[in-house]
């Protein structure tokens, strides 16, 4: 009988000194879910978008507002002087900073499922060969040129993809994936190869 306790000893304090993993849990509705990798991935991409929106309206809201009957140069003005504040704020802004490598394998892999066989063909073709902006620089922290077309997302695309504020949009450009403030017109963040 002693020798089963003995065993029985040594089991439990070999239970109790093996680690556990850690799991990240979710709430939902009184119950414990366990977060995959995409979804805690998705959190943080989410996560950096509304920072930069944080950000972006703690220093509109700083701004001297628009009169209801302004005219169209005092809301150029208004926008470039937005603009340059955020620029400013943001002067250390670099490519991948919201885009991370986690969070572009994720888009990646949302547009490779979403696209496929002759759809994906399509897509490549709008994209690569058929939209008029090639031409358009993309760096971070600069804005999206007026002038240039902006190609509308597929609404069964923007569905899958992490979930923007009304203060952000996706653009494509050539073969990357743009994040763009709706408003100031800033690049936010890219990634490159966007496409499958």
């Amino acid at each position: 009988m002693r020798k089963t306790s003995g065993l029985f000893a040594a089991i439990a304090c070999c239970l109790t000194l093996t680690p556990t993993p850690t799991v990240t849990f979710a709430q939902t509705r009184g119950t414990r879910v366990a977060l995959s990798a995409a979804d805690k991935e998705t959190a943080a991409f989410e996560k950096r978008v509304k920072e930069y929106v944080g950000l972006r309206e703690g220093l509109e809201d700083e701004m001297p507002k628009l009169p209801k009957d302004a005219t169209p140069e005092q809301i150029e003005a208004h926008k470039a002087a937005f603009q340059e504040r955020v620029r400013a704020a943001r002067s250390g802004a670099k490519q991948g900073d919201v885009f991370t490598p986690e969070a572009a394998r994720l888009v990646r892999a949302v547009i490779k499922d979403e696209f496929k066989g002759r759809e994906r063909q399509e897509l490549r073709k709008e994209v690569l060969v058929e939209a008029e902006n090639k031409a358009v620089p993309v760096r971070v922290n600069y804005p999206y040129p007026e002038t240039q077309e902006l190609l509308e997302m597929p609404p069964t695309l923007l569905l899958r993809l992490p979930q923007l504020p009304k203060q952000v949009k996706y653009r494509f450009v050539r073969g990357n994936l743009l994040l763009v403030d709706r408003e100031n017109g800033l690049i936010i963040d890219y990634m490159t190869d966007a496409l499958p």
